[in-house]
């Protein structure tokens, strides 16, 4: 039995203390969510409607963290992972729920996110599924740490629960088939050198067109979608889910246009130009606003290599993102697509002055994506909600709000 840590608190449960719990649902982070005498306990890979026993190893404030030990009464929902590391891998949550319920949690779960943070009730679409629900990700960062003595350690990904500990992954099932060939060989290349690494470091595996995996951040990676060739460098952000791509541009552009009135584009986050440029020919002019000027030269390259005439970009400064469009606002929509931490007050405030008919707000994060439309809800309403599973097997996905000026 682990020692108790010396911070632990005793109270409602003693440390490892072993439980008999009913699971009601799942939170937004995938932990199964119960109830003993109206207290709430979270259990990881614990699935809605299963009976399991759980040990505690946390009492917070206001609920306590347990870790699964036997499901007594099984949910018929629950699968066997694919992936014989998941349970030990933070990267995956869900390969041992079935994905139709996946699905149907995650549109739930941001249903719930939006009337918790927002006070909003608006019903959220089914969520669209992924066409391929294993081998999608076209990308990976394997981590190592340190080696000691000139041996080298694991090489993966952090060990569930952890924030320092890494767990070995020689394969990872929702990567790429060719991102899980070349795998051994990068890993057997780092080993062989261990004895030059003065501390650890992130590796990169990324998928390009003809079967090709970049791992040097700095090459040139070029990706389909639909019709059109995007290049990037590899170590930028480019969608990693290349199967849902076409789907996923395809509604922020038909969101974009709604049932007409609107003649013009700006993708304010534009990075090399994916909905700017997927956009772009239903348009009369589109512009690209970035703040990265790495961004702005792929997205101008990926403009010419696909014959886009009507698509400029701009380099943006973040304090007059606006500055130099000049729009008929009450004609044109515009498309955000902000990092994780979603939109600084600056940059809403600057929209909202701006004042476009539609905006189309796609994020990877529906709590920071909802927080900011608390923001907007006084100028703008809702439409339509659409999740997109981009990420199958794990608790993420991307989320497309559009919203019409009232």
């Amino acid at each position: 039995m682990s020692r108790k840590p010396k911070k632990f608190n005793d109270d409602p449960f003693a440390y490892h203390e072993e439980l008999v719990v009913e699971i009601e649902s799942l939170t937004n982070l995938g932990q199964g969510v119960a109830r003993v005498n109206e207290w709430v306990v979270f259990v990881m890979f614990a699935l809605p409607g299963e009976t399991v026993k759980a040990r505690v190893f946390r009492n917070s404030a206001n609920y306590s963290e347990a870790d699964l030990i036997e499901v007594i009464e099984p949910s018929p929902h629950r699968v066997e992972p694919r992936c014989s590391l998941f349970g030990e891998c933070g990267g995956c949550q869900y390969q041992n729920l079935s994905y139709e319920k996946q699905l149907e949690w995650k549109q739930q779960q941001v249903a719930e996110l939006l009337q918790r943070m927002a006070g909003i009730e608006f019903p959220v679409d089914p969520v669209h599924p992924s066409p391929e629900v294993y081998g999608y990700r076209s990308k990976i960062t394997p981590h190592f740490q340190k080696p000691r003595d000139g041996e080298m350690g694991p090489i993966g990904f952090l060990l569930f629960g952890r924030r320092q500990q890494l767990l070995d992954v020689p394969h990872c099932p929702i990567a790429s088939e060719t991102i899980n060939e070349r795998l051994p060989s990068v890993r057997a290349s780092v080993t062989e050198k261990a004895s030059f690494y003065k501390k650890g470091a992130t590796l990169l595996l990324r998928d390009s067109l003809d079967g090709y995996v970049a791992t040097d951040p700095t090459e040139m990676c070029e990706q389909m979608v639909g019709d059109l060739r995007f290049s990037f460098h590899a170590g930028e952000f480019f969608q990693n889910n290349p199967h849902i791509l076409p789907a996923f541009a395809d509604h922020v552009r038909k969101e974009a246009l709604g049932d007409g009135g609107v003649e013009f584009l700006v993708d304010a986050y534009c990075g090399a130009g994916l909905f700017c440029l997927t956009s772009a020919r239903h348009f009369s002019e589109a512009v690209g606003i970035e703040i990265s000027e790495s961004s702005i030269d792929w997205a101008k390259r990926n403009a010419k290599q696909n014959d886009i005439e009507n698509c400029t970009f701009i380099q943006g400064d973040a304090a007059h993102i606006f500055a130099e469009v000049a729009y008929n606002p009450s004609r044109t929509a515009v498309v955000i697509d902000p990092p994780r931490k979603g939109s600084s007050l600056e940059f809403l405030n600057q929209l909202i002055e701006f004042g476009p008919k539609r905006v189309v707000y796609v994020s990877c994060n529906p709590a920071t994506q909802i927080r900011d439309l608390e923001q907007l809800k006084d100028t703008y309403e809702i439409t339509r909600i659409q999740p997109f599973d981009l990420f199958p097997q794990t608790r993420h996905l991307e989320c497309v709000v559009t919203l019409e000026r009232k």
